[in-house]
């Protein structure tokens, strides 16, 4: 039997890409500092309780060292981009084995400004380093844009997975039955959309894992934005009512206080963080929900120690913790 672990069972290890060109790195030496620090900073914190492998863009070997911790394994591979949860394998288990599912990744939709050339190859890539099977899906798709929970549930948005960069002319009912086939979930909860700003140009058009995202014992998270001023405040009704519906308990964690950057109204997410074998990296924004946010969560995750780690420069370039890691389930 095919299943797909859920974030918080044991890793052996976490994968993370390093940044090496393009907006993620940004234009100025001041972007790129900003850039590798940030992203370095949640590979380091994650490899003081687990193994840590970091894909580092050929010729940037001695650039990822100066910022990642030694007890970071390094891994040459080519990459254009540095979202490793959307570009980079799922991890299933299979017959007591570790397979590792290979959606197509095509930029996001297919987007003007993405370059995915190589990102399109890193999880055969990954696969072959580590010796497993790769399980190729014909499915348009991002880690990113689905969460499984405790019972196998699965959680979708229909303008990522429907979208018509992705799978235009697949229903519903197809994408069900492949992502079950490939993950070994059994029940699909479709949210309509995504928070408001990822509908912009560097957005993914509504990945679910900065909306909502299961805890261990089966409630849901849900990104609750407070001001409705803000245009995610009728996002988080319709979720809300969405899961309460469908029966599940669900637990509120606020959105920041801070509404805009000066761009536009923002998606900074507390749902957006990574659970690690006996810890959780949570986002931080320098916001007073911070500590709201940290003991919300460190309720759901009994166990675990609660790190904040600074995403503001992550959300800046389109996501947050949880796009720049991926879990690597123990067998």
């Amino acid at each position: 039997m095919r299943f797909f672990p859920p974030e918080w069972q044991k890793h052996s290890r976490t994968w993370v890409a390093f940044p090496t060109a393009g907006y993620t790195l940004g234009e100025t030496e001041s972007d790129h500092e900003k850039a590798r620090k940030t992203w370095a900073s949640v590979a380091n914190a994650a490899s003081e309780f687990e193994a840590v492998s970091v894909v580092v863009n050929p010729g940037d070997e001695q650039i990822a060292k100066r910022y990642l911790s030694s007890a970071c394994d390094i891994l040459p591979i080519p990459i254009n981009d540095a979202w490793i949860r959307d570009s980079g394998p799922s991890f299933v288990i299979e017959d007591k084995q570790l397979k590792a599912v290979n959606w197509i990744f095509n930029g996001w939709g297919a987007q003007g400004w993405a370059q995915f050339d190589k990102d399109a190859q890193l999880s055969t890539a990954i696969a072959n380093h580590l010796g497993v099977a790769v399980i190729d899906s014909e499915l348009v798709n991002e880690g990113g844009g689905f969460h499984v929970g405790p019972k196998g549930e699965l959680l979708l948005t229909k303008t990522v997975q429907l979208g018509k960069g992705r799978n235009p002319d697949l229903s519903a009912s197809a994408v069900e039955r492949e992502m079950h086939d490939k993950l070994g979930t059994n029940k699909a909860i479709w949210l309509e959309r995504g928070l408001t700003r990822d509908y912009e140009e560097f957005g993914t058009q509504g990945h679910v894992d900065i909306v909502a995202c299961f805890a261990p014992d089966g409630r849901v998270l849900i990104h609750d934005q407070r001001n409705p001023n803000h245009p995610d405040y009728l996002v988080s009704a319709e979720v809300r009512e969405l899961f309460i519906r469908a029966g599940f308990e669900t637990i509120s964690v606020p959105a920041p206080d801070v509404l805009s950057d000066g761009e536009g109204p923002v998606d900074f997410s507390y749902i957006n963080h990574y659970v690690l074998n006996n810890a959780v990296l949570l986002c931080a924004f320098n916001d007073p929900r911070d500590k709201e946010a940290k003991a919300i969560i460190r309720e759901a995750y009994p166990g675990r120690e609660i790190i904040l780690l600074d995403a503001t420069e992550l959300f800046a370039r389109g996501g947050g913790i949880h796009c720049i890691t991926q879990q690597q389930p123990e067998v």
